[in-house]
């Protein structure tokens, strides 16, 4: 068959068709098949998979930011959208139970820079310049002269951070970086005073440059209000008080425990700001009013918080005492404390600075710069502690108080008991002896507490047996702290029931062995003559709101009842008598009932061993006996042992001494017996100016005697002076005449001495004395200290204060 012609398909724009049979044939590719229901089910599950993959990962994240970081976003928003000014808070005041002042807060400011604002303010300049460059240079183009104007910016600056460096006392070098800080707001120095604020803010709005005209005023650098502490009393009760950091923030003592009530909560200023970060107007913005701190009225006397301080401080110098000590005036019946401290201390508004004179040559002297560092800070930590509540210290025989009142309550022992002391007694294989080698032979319930005897309470422990001794151990509060609202009470070391032997019960029942903070001493003091009562310690009264309420009342708080009225009274009634009876007691005071308990303990290391010639001396007292009021103890942290170390030497005469002044001062006056009417030390009146006859008369009618000098009728110059406390027997000198010639004396030492023998030795140089402490009949007593040193020129018959104590070792 011919070839048929192929059609023509480009006119009308179709394809050939193809024979579904035959194309295959021709390597066309065959099509893939369909997909199926089962693939499109697979399909679609991946496809929604991902899908909800997705959106769940979407939710999360969704309530990640909605919900969980939305403070944090809302705060980053804020920040972008609000500018807010802190109105600080005025930290509440301190007062003592009088009113007087303890602790202040004053205005004062923290000095800022901008550093974003500064850099602006600096661009600002560079404008200016290139302005009075462009008018220097067409200037130049008319043929004139103009000497442009120009600030160097980059001396600006250095000018500034050397100037803020030098008022503020800073490094040069973190000013200068405070300035190129990436930040809106770099506080330089906080508590500026507002002499120096003054000075730096009229600085920066009018600095003027070398070689410039101009003056320019910087927003950059500015002030505002901050509150700084000040503490009127200095160093009085400061281990009580406590003081701030830098923040205005409690560290130490009162500041420190009593912050949340002290600090109050500032305030603040919210202002909007507009998209180029500038305050918007003042509709936007929102003030927060500060509140104020509430101020605290402490239970502390400054009065009698002086009297203590300045009778310890004169005993530490006086005895050399080498590991501070401390005291505590405690009201017996509500456990106020009345007075409470640490000597040395340190001052309140330098508490950095190293106080104690002797550690702080110790640490000059020092040549290691780290050494030295290292001993500043140790010598800090140390002034700043509480020595009455975070340390701890052997008591000795003070502890006997407690031994004996257990046994008494026990009836173990009656107070019509008989004790026998050879010197020594032997516990289990160990010997422990008594102060007195050679044993004081029978002695009654009232005397093993006078003579301290370490035998007869080694007996009543026994008696009592370790359960029935740790049971009482415990009731007085001594294996817990007090509970007292101050920071850092620490807790008693002491031996547990099921580790006491017959040895340990026996030192413990005569005050070694456990380990005592002051505080738990003074307590359980109280509680033996208060009635029995175990009170919790406390120093604030109350406190007080900005508005006058009373927020928190602090008042008497029974822990519980130790021991019966009447065992109570008849501990009252032996430890009065240690005092009246006792030569060694030293705190006799002619007038006044007065109970107490001296104690001399070693110091003991952690290792249990004796280290040599370490002494703690303390002094328990009460008054008045008969119904007490206060409770005082003092102790003395390893006294020089060479000068002495006794508590009945060292410290007592101090804790009489507090008692001459406090007593009074609390309303408590003195009533004499007649054996005490007879034997009063005699003021001397005004003689100046009167009749030398019938001054001889008035001197005679008082039980002194008299001197006369010159041939004068009229008394011109006297000695002692007006107002001199002199024993009965004292002589007067009385000058008479125009022309008086002054006879001057050398004090002798009358240390060690008996009581005759110091006055005799007085007599011979013709001095006058005033006998203190203990009564001066009893025969193992001498003079302990005299208030003017050996040597010391004086007028004839001047008066010679002699404090005298016992001459044994009891305590």
């Amino acid at each position: 068959m011919p070839d048929m012609p192929e059609k023509n398909h480009g006119n009308t724009g179709e394809k050939p068709k193809q024979n579904p049979r035959t194309r295959w044939k021709r390597g066309v590719r065959k099509p893939a098949a369909r997909p199926n229901t089962s693939m499109k089910i697979r399909a679609n599950g991946v496809i929604l998979g991902f899908t909800l993959l997705f959106a769940g990962g979407l939710l999360v994240n969704i309530f990640r930011l909605t919900i969980l970081d939305h403070d944090t976003y809302t705060d980053m928003a804020n920040s972008r959208q609000f500018g807010s000014i802190t109105i600080p808070a005025a930290r509440g005041s301190i007062y003592d139970a009088n009113g007087t002042i303890l602790a202040q807060s004053a205005t004062v400011y923290r000095i800022f820079v901008d550093p974003g604002l500064f850099r602006k303010e600096m661009e600002m300049v560079e404008k200016k310049n290139e302005s009075e460059r462009m008018k220097a240079a067409e200037a130049a183009a008319d043929g004139k002269t103009y000497e442009p104007d120009l600030i160097d910016t980059a001396a600006l600056q250095e000018t500034l951070v050397q100037y803020l460096a030098q008022e503020l006392a800073m490094d040069v070098l973190t000013v200068r970086d405070a300035f190129e800080a990436q930040s809106n707001y770099v506080v330089l120095k906080k508590q500026v005073e507002k002499s120096t604020a003054d000075r730096i803010l009229q600085y920066v709005t009018a600095i003027a440059t070398a070689g410039s005209s101009r003056v320019i005023s910087l927003s950059s650098v500015s002030r505002e209000s901050d509150t700084k502490r000040f503490y009127p009393q200095n160093e009085l009760a400061a281990s009580v008080i406590g003081f701030n950091n830098i923040d205005g923030d409690g560290l130490y003592g009162i500041e420190a425990y009593y912050n949340e009530y002290l600090s109050g909560v500032d305030g603040k200023t919210i202002t909007a700001k507009d998209a180029n970060g500038n305050e918007m107007p003042y509709r936007y913005s929102k003030t927060f009013d500060a509140q104020d701190g509430d101020d605290l009225y402490l239970t502390i006397d400054t009065t009698l918080q002086t009297y203590l301080e300045n009778s310890i401080t004169e005993m530490v110098e006086t005895y050399e005492v080498a590991n501070r000590a401390c005291g505590v005036i405690l009201n017996a019946k509500t456990g106020a404390v009345l007075a409470m401290a640490s000597v040395p201390g340190f001052d309140l508004n330098e508490p950095f600075a190293i106080y104690d004179t002797t550690a702080k040559a110790a640490i000059d002297a020092l040549t290691d710069e780290k050494e030295k560092e290292q001993a500043i800070a140790a010598q800090r930590e140390r002034q700043w502690r509480n020595k009455c509540i975070t340390e701890t210290y052997i008591p000795g025989s003070v502890f006997k108080v407690v031994t004996a009142s257990s046994a008494l309550e026990e009836d173990v022992v009656t107070y019509a008991d008989h004790f026998f002391c050879k010197g020594t007694v032997k516990v289990a294989d160990k010997d422990m002896n008594c102060w007195k080698r050679s044993g004081h032979g029978s002695e009654t319930f009232e005397q093993i507490l006078t003579n301290s005897c370490n035998p007869a309470f080694i007996d009543i422990g026994t008696r009592l047996g370790a359960t029935l001794f740790c049971r009482y151990f415990e009731a007085y509060g001594l294996t817990e702290k007090t509970g007292i609202d101050l920071p850092g009470e620490t807790s008693s070391v002491y031996m547990p029931l099921e580790q006491m032997g017959p040895v340990e019960l026996a030192s413990s029942s005569f005050g070694q062995t456990n380990s005592l903070s002051p505080i738990e001493v003074v307590t359980a003091y109280a509680a033996v003559v208060n009635g029995g009562y175990l009170l919790k310690p406390y120093v604030v009264s109350k406190i007080v709101d900005c508005d006058g309420n009373v927020v928190l009342t602090n008042e008497k708080t029974v822990r519980r009842q130790v021991i019966s009225v009447e065992t109570s009274a008849e501990m009252r009634s032996a430890l009065q008598a240690v005092v009246e009876n006792n030569g060694g007691s030293n705190a006799y005071i002619k007038g006044y009932k007065i109970g107490g308990k001296s104690g001399t303990a070693q110091v003991i290391s952690g290792d249990t061993t004796v280290e040599d010639e370490l002494y703690v001396a303390s002094y328990c007292c009460f008054a008045p006996a008969d119904d007490p009021e206060i409770v005082m103890l003092i102790m003395a942290d390893q006294p020089n042992t060479k000068i002495d170390y006794y508590g009945s030497t060292v410290v007592v005469p101090y804790a009489r001494a507090t008692l001459e002044k406090i007593l009074p001062y609390l309303g408590y006056y003195p009533e004499y017996t007649e054996e005490e009417k007879q034997n009063l030390d005699v003021t001397v009146p005004l003689f100046i100016d009167l009749p030398v006859a019938d001054v001889q008369v008035t001197l005679e009618s008082m039980g002194l005697q008299y001197e006369v000098v010159g041939e004068g009728s009229t008394v011109t110059m006297q000695t002692p002076v007006t107002g001199s406390v002199v024993a009965k027997g004292s002589t007067v000198l009385l000058y008479t005449g125009g022309n008086v010639q002054e006879e001057y004396v050398a004090v002798p030492d009358v240390v060690g001495l008996s009581f005759k023998e110091a006055n005799a030795k007085l007599a011979e140089v013709q001095l006058n004395y005033v006998a203190k402490g203990a009564a001066t009949s009893q025969s193992n007593v001498k003079v302990l200290l005299q208030s003017i040193p050996a040597g010391t020129m004086v007028q004839k018959w001047s008066v010679i204060n002699l404090d005298f104590g016992s001459s044994d070792q009891s305590g």
